[in-house]
């Protein structure tokens, strides 16, 4: 079901899923901007397992109040395979020496460059959305020379809300010798990091130079507090639990550690910012990707 929307609409999107939180398989709710000249006509997608009935249009209406009424666009979605299909259209992606392909692009790789093998998947994060392109130029600037907030050495690292994987896979395939800790909410996405990190060559485990798997939600794991503390923590989230996660988050954090931010639009971005730097963390740089800017702050020592 597609609707027409306020950009104002679809950034609240994220904080408005209790609208569906009674049923057993909640549709998959995407927002979009077709056109960027026109910045304030988005769309809401909402995926249902079985056709919407009245009373769930109904309340897809209450996100997009502006939409005139009986102006959904519903239709229903033949069987097919959708990984592949997704796969079809992912080129090799480009972040500093960072380049991250599938399987059926391994030859995009250079002399130099650090290869990052993800297939499309059931998990967050295949390198093409402005949020993972943005928190892999941090890292990728992060171990440069003449880095402006670099060059870094990290030993210990946290990929909070991991997905695929493959923030974690970028930092142990850069600093070799890190032990880093991959977490995430959602057991079936910590069962596709952990083939991830397989198929990517790099060891699971809890030692230096491994990567160790968990499933966790959000800084309430035991685990995860025992490992801290941590010179290295990224999290590409959402902007409202990056915002009540900050306490825990910089309680995990060495003093003088570096926090990579993202999955926060431009217009939340001082907010969630404000809410690290209130807590002694200090921004030392942003990374501008179309609406979806990346932070990188530093815990004061």
């Amino acid at each position: 079901m597609r609707l027409h929307c306020t950009r104002a609409e679809a950034e609240a999107i994220p904080w408005a899923e209790n609208v569906f939180a009674d049923l057993d398989a909640p549709p998959t709710l995407l927002t979009d901007e077709p056109d960027p000249a026109q910045p304030e006509a988005w769309t809401l997608d909402a995926y249902f397992v079985v056709a919407p009935s009245a009373e769930l249009v109904g309340r897809l209406y209450q996100l997009a109040p502006s939409a005139p009424i009986d102006s959904a666009i519903i239709e229903r979605l033949g069987a097919q395979d959708w990984v592949t299909l997704s796969q079809a259209g992912l080129e090799p992606v480009r972040a500093g020496r960072f380049v991250v392909h599938t399987a059926a692009h391994a030859a995009a790789r250079r002399p130099g460059d650090i290869g990052i093998a993800i297939e499309a998947g059931l998990a967050f994060g295949t390198g093409q959305h402005f949020t993972t392109h943005g928190c892999l130029q941090a890292l990728a600037d992060l171990a440069r020379q003449h880095a402006p907030a670099g060059p870094r050495r990290f030993v210990n690292a946290l990929d909070l809300g991991t997905g695929s994987g493959i923030l974690a896979l970028a930092v142990a395939k850069t600093w070799r010798t890190a032990r880093v800790t991959a977490s995430d909410i959602d057991t079936v996405a910590v069962d596709v990091a952990r083939g991830n990190v397989r198929g990517n060559r790099v060891r699971l485990g809890s030692h230096p130079g491994a990567i160790a798997a968990l499933t966790a939600t959000g800084m309430n794991s035991l685990q995860l507090r025992r490992r801290a503390p941590y010179d290295l923590i990224t999290a590409n989230i959402l902007a409202a639990p990056l915002i009540a996660l900050a306490r825990p988050v910089v309680a995990a954090l060495a003093q003088g550690g570096t926090l990579i931010l993202a999955g926060l639009l431009t217009t939340q971005a001082r907010r969630v910012a404000a809410a690290y730097t209130a807590r002694g963390c200090r921004l030392v740089t942003t990374y501008p990707r179309g609406e979806w800017p990346t932070l990188v702050l530093r815990r004061s020592r």
